[in-house]
C-alpha cells in the first residue's frame, strides 16, 4: 500500500507552521527576557518568560521532528513525534483540570510571591519604582496590606475625591492593595489563555492523527513485499 501524499504533506505543513510558531514564541520570549524595561513586581508574580522560552524550544523541536519524519517517511521519528504530542496533550489536559478545580491556588501563589517583597522599605529603589508604576496604572497602593506597606505612601498612591469607586479613601489614598488588582488582571485574561490552550490541544489532536496514519501507511508499505514473497 502506497503512502498517501496528501497525509504526508499535510503533516509536513502542519509541523512547519508548528515550528514557525515555536520560533516566534522563542524570539519574543528572549526579547522580553533581555529587555531592561521589565517590571520586577510582575515578573515575581507571573514568572512566565522562562516558561515561554521552554515552550518555544519544545514546539520548535517537535515541529522539526515532525517535518523530518513526514518528508523522510521515518517511522521512528513519527512515533517519537506522536508520543511527545500525546504526553504534552495529557499534561495540558491535566493542567486545565487542576486549574479549574483549584482556581484559588493561583491567587495563593501570587500573594505568597509578592508577600516576600514586603516590607517595601527594605527593597532596592528599582523595585519600589516598579511598584509605583503599577500603582499609577492599576489605581492601587502597596502590595499585600495596602498603604501600610509604605511609610509614608508615595505620590503614586494618591487619588482624587472623585475616584471613590476605585477605592479612594477619605485621606485621598487608594486603599486597595496591588496584589488584588494583579490577581484581577490575571483572572480577566484567563479566558484568553484557555482559548489558546484549547486551540493548541486541537492542533495536537490533528497532528497525532496524521502522524499515526502516516506511521501505519509506512509500516504497511514496508511490510508489503515481504508478505507477498512469503
Amino acid at each position: 500500500m502506497a503512502v498517501s501524499k496528501c497525509i504526508k504533506y499535510l503533516l509536513f505543513f502542519f509541523n512547519l507552521l508548528f515550528w514557525i510558531s515555536g520560533c516566534i514564541i522563542l524570539g519574543v520570549s528572549i526579547y522580553l527576557k533581555v529587555n531592561k524595561d521589565g517590571n520586577k513586581i510582575t515578573d515575581e508574580a507571573i514568572p512566565g518568560t522562562d516558561l515561554m522560552i521552554a515552550i518555544g524550544v519544545i514546539i520548535m523541536a517537535l515541529g522539526f521532528l515532525g517535518c523530518c519524519g513526514a518528508i523522510r517517511e521515518n517511522r521512528c521519528m513519527l512515533l517519537l513525534f506522536f508520543i511527545s504530542l500525546l504526553v504534552i496533550f495529557i499534561l495540558l489536559l491535566a493542567a486545565g483540570i487542576l486549574g479549574a478545580v483549584k482556581e484559588n491556588t493561583v491567587t495563593d501563589f501570587v500573594k505568597e510571591k509578592l508577600d516576600k517583597l514586603t516590607p517595601l522599605s527594605s527593597q532596592p529603589q528599582d523595585v519600589r519604582d516598579d511598584l509605583e508604576e503599577i500603582q499609577r496604572q492599576l489605581k492601587c497602593c502597596g502590595l499585600s496590606r495596602g498603604p501600610s506597606d509604605w511609610s509614608p505612601p508615595p505620590s503614586s498612591c494618591r487619588c482624587n475625591a472623585t475616584d471613590t469607586a476605585l477605592g479612594c479613601s477619605s485621606s485621598q489614598i487608594y486603599s486597595t492593595p496591588c496584589v488584588d488588582k494583579i490577581i484581577e488582571e490575571i483572572k480577566q485574561h484567563t479566558n484568553v489563555i484557555i482559548g489558546i490552550a484549547f486551540a493548541i490541544a486541537i492542533l495536537m489532536i490533528f497532528g497525532m492523527v496524521f502522524a499515526m496514519i502516516l506511521y501505519c501507511q509506512i509500516g504497511r508499505k514496508d511490510g508489503g513485499p515481504t508478505s507477498n514473497t512469503a
